[in-house]
């Protein structure tokens, strides 16, 4: 029986950092901090033979935390990736994705898209193929 269709697997992880939002009016215009909640979620449709696994759910989240060290308690205005933009989630969700995705090249998966919440009611999602984000748990 020929297999078809594809697999996902989704991390979670989280860090700690400061921002504040330029050009904007409101509490989020002063320097505040958040513990960041973030998820990526990759696909791919070849399972490990030998192990029958997509790939290690330790090593993914390993390459997500490589991205995610270079942000934890960091005031992210100081960082050169948002020397010119506002660090937003939907920015910070771009940007962990554009650092994830070629941490992912030798895997057998493709990057579907990250998440980022800065508390559980409020999340954006970053994705380049369109890839909708399934149920959030």
């Amino acid at each position: 029986m020929t297999h078809t269709g594809q697999w996902c697997l989704r991390v979670r992880s989280d860090f700690s950092a400061a921002h504040q939002l330029r050009h904007y009016e409101g509490k989020c215009e002063a320097l505040h901090g958040h513990n960041f909640m973030v998820e990526a979620e990759v696909a791919g449709t070849k399972l490990d033979p030998k192990i029958g696994y997509l790939m290690d759910f330790k090593e993914l989240k390993r390459r997500l935390q490589t991205v995610l060290a270079t942000l934890d308690h960091t005031c992210l205005n100081d960082l050169p990736g948002f020397a010119t933009r506002n660090p937003t989630s939907e920015e910070l969700a771009r940007y962990i994705f554009e650092g994830l995705e070629p941490l992912l090249q030798d895997a057998p998966v493709h990057l579907r898209w990250v998440m980022v919440a800065e508390k559980e009611s409020s999340m954006a999602f970053y994705t380049k193929d369109g890839g909708a984000p399934g149920v959030v748990v």
